[in-house]
């Protein structure tokens, strides 16, 4: 059975004959059943009975169900209720609208309204980029999704999508005081959702496309990046790869390893893996092989999705070809971004000694992280029950911080790079060990220190021209660093 996790917190009202042990019986009911106990009330109580409201976290809705009955199975106890928390915080929604200037009298309305408001419409429409300064537009992303990949759970739809781009949104709010709103578009046409998403652009100071499978969503992001005057970015690419670059450079620090030197086997050739190898290629890596269902991507094979084909055109320099477990034999490290259980012993085993493991599928991972540990120096999960999260939080929230503050119109790699290494520094070398290799989600200097970064480059960079992927692949394989890569 899968861990308890506060994903599948639930909180039971149940009713029981009162005596000395009352609550303590209760709760060693529900431990026996693999449930973790986090909280106990007795909200209510007579001389004969008292109601109890037990939290507790179970490890899926089925095991959350056996919590119940084994309570209701004991004698003289009644469940009357089982709430979800998880569906309880998304009751109505998880966002609100809350003007920033209150409207108390005719005074405040006439300024924030008309007649005022004309004033500095007419003043907008005279210089267009006052639009940053005297509205929305300059606090403000569109979280953009068409529901195809979400999460783990593949095309489930645009609206199905929504309490993922809310948790989004509010993310961006509570880390980074970025306002953003969910942006669910009911289609899949590539030329629609770009169309849409410059219709509605202008009031927006950036678009974060989430959720959206590839190959399309390279197309997307391009097409984007070059037809608007705000930055576009990618975050199941991008921001992958800025949190993987982060924890893998720690990692290697903890380790003794150098990333030129390294040998790197990534399953997952979607946007997430084919992201984080022009990363690494732009930061050094010297020695990636690439994996997808079908196996090892190699040159040796003709592909017609240009993005693997390039991918075989830039990696696996030794041509090694076969299946994933035969990729894995004296590598150094492991990086999915795939499927759950690809990996078993025999695979970790084989991999050189002081391995690193980032199994990175969710919510179940490419291998048990605790079989991993086994065999792995360090280990690395997307999971919060285990230590070191890879988690994009930790990038986006900050990254879109850093953009708005220095009023960017684009995204460039020089931006990707100092917002992993503005995070792999939040971990200090005191701080730094095989099980602390990236700071917590909650640190808030994070998003303070990636913010700066990305305005830093940002300032650096304001005249530099887009090199094009083959360029910029080229030159990383030489020493030079930081030349664009466009996904």
């Amino acid at each position: 059975m899968a861990n308890p996790s506060p994903g599948y917190s639930i909180q039971l009202r149940v009713g029981t004959p009162a005596g000395l042990t009352a609550t303590s019986e209760l709760v060693q009911a529900v431990a026996e059943t693999g449930a973790v106990v986090t909280a106990v009330d007795v909200s209510e109580s007579t001389p004969d009975r008292v109601l109890v409201d037990l939290t507790c976290y179970a490890a899926s809705t089925e095991h959350a169900d056996r919590v119940a009955a084994v309570l209701a199975a004991r004698e003289g106890v009644e469940v009357f209720d089982v709430a979800d928390r998880t569906f309880r915080m998304h009751a109505g929604g998880k966002l609100e609208i809350v003007p920033k200037s209150p409207l108390r009298n005719r005074d405040d309305l006439s300024r924030a309204y008309t007649p005022g408001v004309a004033r500095v419409c007419l003043a907008i429409a005279e210089k267009p980029a006052d639009a940053r300064r005297l509205t929305v537009k300059g606090n403000t992303i569109a979280v953009v999704t068409d529901g195809s990949a979400v999460l783990g759970l593949g095309n489930i739809g645009a609206e199905a999508s929504i309490p993922v781009m809310e948790g989004k949104a509010a993310l961006f709010k509570q880390f980074a005081d970025v306002d953003a709103w969910p942006v669910a578009l009911d289609t899949q046409d590539t030329e629609e959702i770009i169309r849409t998403v410059k219709a509605i652009a202008p009031v927006y100071g950036g678009i974060n496309l989430e959720d959206i499978a590839a190959p399309r969503c390279f197309e997307i992001e391009r097409r984007l990046r070059e037809e608007l005057d705000i930055p576009v970015f990618h975050d199941d690419q991008h921001g992958t790869a800025i949190v993987t670059l982060a924890a893998l450079v720690n990692a290697l620090r903890v380790v003794g390893k150098r990333l030129d030197e390294v040998r790197i086997v990534i399953s997952g050739v979607g946007a997430a893996g084919h992201a984080i190898i022009q990363l690494l290629l732009i930061e050094g890596a010297r020695h990636i092989v690439a994996a997808g269902r079908a196996g090892v991507i190699h040159r040796g094979e003709r592909y017609d999705d240009e993005h693997r084909a390039w991918i075989a055109e830039h990696t696996n320099a030794d041509g090694v070809t076969g299946t994933l477990a035969e990729a894995l034999v004296g590598a150094d490290v492991f990086i999915g971004v795939s499927a759950p259980d690809l990996l078993g012993e025999a695979e970790l085993a084989s991999m050189a000694g002081d391995a690193i493991v980032f199994a990175m599928a969710n919510p179940d991972p490419e291998v048990d992280p605790v079989l991993a540990a086994r065999y792995a120096a360090v280990v690395a999960t997307g999971r919060s029950d285990f230590p070191n999260q890879i988690n994009n939080v930790l990038a986006f929230p900050g990254f879109f911080r850093g953009l708005l503050d220095a009023g960017a119109v684009d995204i460039t790699p020089e931006m990707l790079v100092a917002a992993a290494e503005a995070i792999a520094s939040c971990v200090h070398a005191d701080e730094l060990n095989a099980s602390r290799i990236i700071p917590s989600v909650f640190d808030p200097n994070v998003s303070r220190a990636v913010a700066e970064a990305v305005a830093g480059a940002a300032a650096r960079g304001e005249d530099a021209g887009r090199v094009e992927p083959a360029d910029a692949a080229e030159t990383a394989g030489s020493g030079a660093r930081h030349e664009e890569v466009a996904a």
